[in-house]
């Protein structure tokens, strides 16, 4: 399953909300900060708004901001409201023609794949995305807890 531009840009529009925290954030400064076309990002919002994911405030100091918290939003919700469920082939639902379903051999497969897609997806918050992010501006840190500084060629 690919993650269509559009995905891309609701993750990642979501992820600069969250990453600014609270309180409105511009249109412009979301769009400057992740690379989002502008045009593209409003209509991305309003969705995002609809769907309770965002909200907005007008005015001089209004923009945009998470409805909810951070840690309350997963990739794979937004994944799903954006572009569907997880399925790795195009077959696979009872509803399908398929000649072969009932006896397909690789359907096994193809579930475990969507199970584990499911899992890492849903199993990620805009926190946990937070948090790596923090963990990797400042380094790892080695077993007795000092942060490691990385050589760059």
């Amino acid at each position: 399953m690919a993650i269509t531009q559009k995905c891309q840009y609701a993750l990642r529009a979501i992820y600069e909300l969250a990453r600014r925290g609270e309180g409105p954030c511009k249109i412009g400064a979301v769009a400057e900060a992740q690379g989002i076309p502008v045009r593209f990002l409003e209509n991305i919002l309003n969705s995002l708004k609809g769907a309770g994911f965002v909200d907005s405030a007008r005015g001089k100091d209004g923009g945009y901001f998470l409805a909810r918290p951070a840690s309350a939003i997963t990739v794979g919700e937004v994944i799903r409201f954006v572009q569907g469920d997880f399925r790795p082939v195009e077959c696979g639902d009872e509803d399908d023609v398929c000649s072969v379903y009932g006896s397909c051999v690789f359907r096994p497969l193809w579930e475990r794949a969507q199970e584990a897609l499911e899992a890492v997806y849903d199993g990620t918050t805009f926190q946990d995305l937070l948090d790596q992010s923090e963990e990797n501006r400042h380094g790892p840190e080695c077993r007795c807890g000092r942060k490691v500084k990385i050589q760059k060629a």
